[in-house]
């Protein structure tokens, strides 16, 4: 969601003349202080990918054949692949 205000509303007269000089009339991004939230870290998101693919590889790795899972998992064969490759590249 984006949310545009005008600068003159939120910024001291002094800081928005010194912003005028660099940048006038078109919009700019302000980012937030600090280090921003990885991808799906806030809406939980990232953490349930990762249970999923878990679940994959743990039933992968309990005799569950490729095509099972993609289709329990809705997902297609590659995919499903990627995902077991991907944690056997890691250890």
């Amino acid at each position: 969601m984006k949310i545009y205000r005008n600068a003159a509303e939120v910024l001291p007269p002094e800081l928005l003349e010194q912003l005028q000089e660099y940048v006038q009339g078109v919009h700019i991004y302000v980012p937030i202080k600090g280090e921003p939230a990885r991808w799906g870290e806030k809406s939980g998101t990232r953490r349930q990918l990762a249970e999923r693919n878990e679940e994959i590889r743990r039933r992968y790795a309990a005799g569950e054949n490729i095509d099972a899972l993609a289709s329990c998992f809705f997902l297609s064969c590659d995919s499903v692949r990627k995902i077991i490759r991907k944690q056997s590249e890691r250890q």
